[in-house]
């Protein structure tokens, strides 16, 4: 029988940043791409998020949607069987996170959403990765999909969302740590810390690669994660 799994897209993802994990993990696992609600609180999203999930799962978030999983875990840490943090960050926002949201936030009330992601979008990948006409092609028609006025809420849900240092350990079950080793806006430190606090959490660093990991080393990041499943 297979396992649920509930995969949580990040800041100005959807299902597709999930696409390669959703075929080649289907014989494994039964999969759900969490339809993340338009709120500017983690805690709300997550509460939406838990009321369509099933009575126990696998959960699975990538950067924002690692946060969103945090929230998850304080509210409903009896329905997580096994959990996966993919490039994302337990600490709170430092000074230039702040900074940076701050701005895009305005940048957006002013209009100039596509200015925020020819700024954004390329922090998303390994440097090598920018030229990659087909890769930022399909993260730029993701974060239009989402749009102007989510991607403000987005922004102001992780804005005010809490440190989550204090309740790793208490995190009981297996976990995965993964991240890209040029991760440029959470990087590998912030995974080793979380590693460290959670009990016999198993970190694993994918070379070559940025933050958007399951789509710029896909078949990596799907072998780690068919590991994670299966142990």
């Amino acid at each position: 029988m297979k396992s649920p799994l509930l995969l949580v897209p990040g800041h100005l993802t959807d299902a597709a940043m999930w696409a390669h994990q959703t075929r080649h993990l289907a014989d494994i696992a039964d999969m759900t791409v969490a339809d993340v609600p338009d709120s500017r609180s983690m805690a709300a999203m997550a509460k939406a998020i838990l009321a369509k999930a099933p009575a126990r799962f696998a959960l699975a978030g990538l950067s924002m949607g690692g946060y969103i999983a945090f929230e998850i875990m304080r509210q409903a840490p009896a329905r997580v069987e096994r959990l996966a943090l993919l490039d994302t960050m337990a600490a709170g926002n430092n000074a230039a996170q702040i900074e940076r949201r701050i701005k895009f936030m305005d940048m957006i009330r002013n209009g100039r959403f596509e200015d925020v992601l020819a700024e954004f979008t390329p922090l998303l990948v390994h440097p090598a990765r920018v030229q990659d006409k087909v890769l930022m092609d399909e993260i730029g028609r993701m974060a239009r999909r989402v749009g102007a006025q989510a991607a403000l809420d987005q922004q102001q849900a992780m804005l005010d969302r809490p440190d989550s240092r204090p309740d790793l350990a208490r995190i009981a079950c297996p976990t995965l740590v993964l991240c890209g080793r040029q991760d440029a806006l959470t990087p590998l430190a912030a995974h080793e810390e979380m590693a460290a606090g959670i009990k016999g959490a198993k970190l694993v660093v994918i070379e070559d690669c940025g933050h958007m990991s399951t789509m710029e080393k896909p078949e990596a990041a799907t072998a780690v994660m068919r590991y994670w499943l299966q142990t």
